[in-house]
């Protein structure tokens, strides 16, 4: 499986960014795929994640900032995942990487199969 993701840029504070990740090779053994994020300086936390079959989303550790902010779709046809920001903050700025997994959210969250290459987005204040 090959993950390729898109979408970063430069925008300011309040704007909106949609992120794709499309996938390909061995699609159908993708269970989950997911976003990551890792801020300069920081380590890389879970974003949001999305079971494909039933389209279930899951958020990371932030509480409502990013749920009501954030959306995670996918297109099954596709094979392709977004995320969807807006009302983007400084504090959003980090380099975005998409994944998948072939097991478990948790899997997913935790050590996904497959990585794409990162995203940058810069949210100017």
């Amino acid at each position: 499986v090959q993950l390729q993701a898109s979408g970063g840029g430069l925008v300011q504070a309040g704007g909106s960014l949609r992120l794709s990740c499309a996938a390909s090779g061995h699609t159908f053994s993708i269970y989950y795929m997911g976003w990551f994020r890792q801020a300069p300086g920081k380590e890389r936390e879970f974003v949001a994640g999305i079971r494909l079959l039933t389209g279930t989303t899951y958020f990371g550790d932030f509480g409502d900032s990013v749920k009501g902010r954030f959306t995670i779709s996918r297109d099954n046809a596709k094979n392709t995942m977004y995320l969807q920001m807006a009302a983007l903050e400084p504090e959003d700025t980090a380099i975005y990487y998409c994944a998948a997994d072939t097991r478990t959210l948790n899997s997913l969250m935790k050590s996904p199969n497959y990585w794409g290459q990162g995203t940058q987005v810069t949210v100017s204040s």
